[in-house]
């Protein structure tokens, strides 16, 4: 018996061993390039220290945090994600909800009409981006040509990217335009599991297609609603590249983002401390909403 506890007491650590060998190569990979520097940015978020004047960093503690608190251009940065981010999460939730039902009761063609709405999301976004800008042009933008040159409704044409309310509306379209395709196939495959026998008994009931949308279909896709909710508000929070790239944050600073912010801190004023700091405070933010996406999908 102990001869026997003994053996299988070796196998167990030659067991252990080949574990220990085969999680080290990801555990040295995560260290290197997810541990280290995430402590590294956490230093260098409690020092002063700018790339072009500083030799090394000097440690300051929490003045940075406090510094970005105080800062009217990072607080309006932050206005201005709120505002692109609630007209961002309307339109692509609903957007995506009504491209799904319509999918859904496109029986034929949902393979075709899938492929469609997903094909703006496979295309990188920056050159999405480029081509909406040059679509966006006043004076010889694609838009502006379409409606005074060939509908002849001149009056209708703006200054689509360096005006407001329009700068705005016009990142908006774009990433939702983008994005919406994603937000399209979560919901279908919502609709798609629900069971059909309860469709047919709503139909039997004599519900008709709005009552049947609002009292069985929506009340049952709560989970699906939770899910792609918080993809929304994270995908708008998380927002760089498109008003980077069709408004370059104007005009003035109307579209410049919370992230656009943090990087032209960190890489055009070379602010790498603040810069840190203000990144640390969006990746709070971020996981606050994580862990609210959690509990959320706890409870439904």
């Amino acid at each position: 018996m102990a001869k026997f506890q003994r053996s299988l007491s070796a196998r167990q650590r030659t067991k252990a061993r080949y574990g220990v060998i085969f999680v080290l190569p990801a555990f040295l990979l995560a260290t290197v390039f997810m541990i280290y520097p995430l402590f590294a940015s956490l230093y260098l978020s409690l020092t002063k220290y700018n790339f072009a004047f500083d030799t090394k960093p000097q440690f300051i503690g929490m003045e940075n945090y406090v510094k970005a608190f105080q800062d009217s251009a990072f607080i309006d940065s932050i206005g201005v994600t709120a505002v692109y981010s609630v007209l961002y999460f309307v339109l692509v939730m609903l957007g995506g909800l009504i491209l799904a039902l319509m999918l859904f009761y496109a029986k034929g063609k949902t393979s075709v009409f899938r492929t469609a709405y997903f094909l703006p999301i496979v295309i990188p976004l920056s050159l999405s981006s480029f081509i909406f800008n040059w679509i966006l042009q006043k004076n010889y933008g694609l838009l502006n040509y379409f409606l005074a040159d060939i509908l002849g409704v001149g009056s209708l044409t703006r200054e689509w990217l360096s005006t407001n309310p329009w700068a705005m509306i016009s990142i908006v379209v774009v990433s939702v335009w983008a994005t919406v395709g994603f937000e399209t196939i979560l919901f279908l495959n919502g609709l798609q599991a629900l069971p059909e026998d309860m469709l047919e008994a709503g139909i039997v009931d004599g519900a008709t297609g709005f009552r049947t949308l609002f009292s069985i279909i929506l009340p049952n896709l709560r989970e699906t609603f939770a899910v792609t909710g918080i993809w929304a508000i994270l995908q708008a929070l998380k927002v760089y590249i498109v008003p980077s790239l069709v408004t370059w944050g104007g005009p003035g600073t109307a579209t410049t983002v919370m992230y656009m912010y943090v990087y032209r801190q960190s890489f055009t004023y070379l602010e790498m401390g603040y810069g840190a700091a203000l990144g640390f405070i969006m990746s709070i933010l971020i996981m606050a909403l994580s862990l609210l996406n959690m509990r959320i999908s706890k409870k439904v």
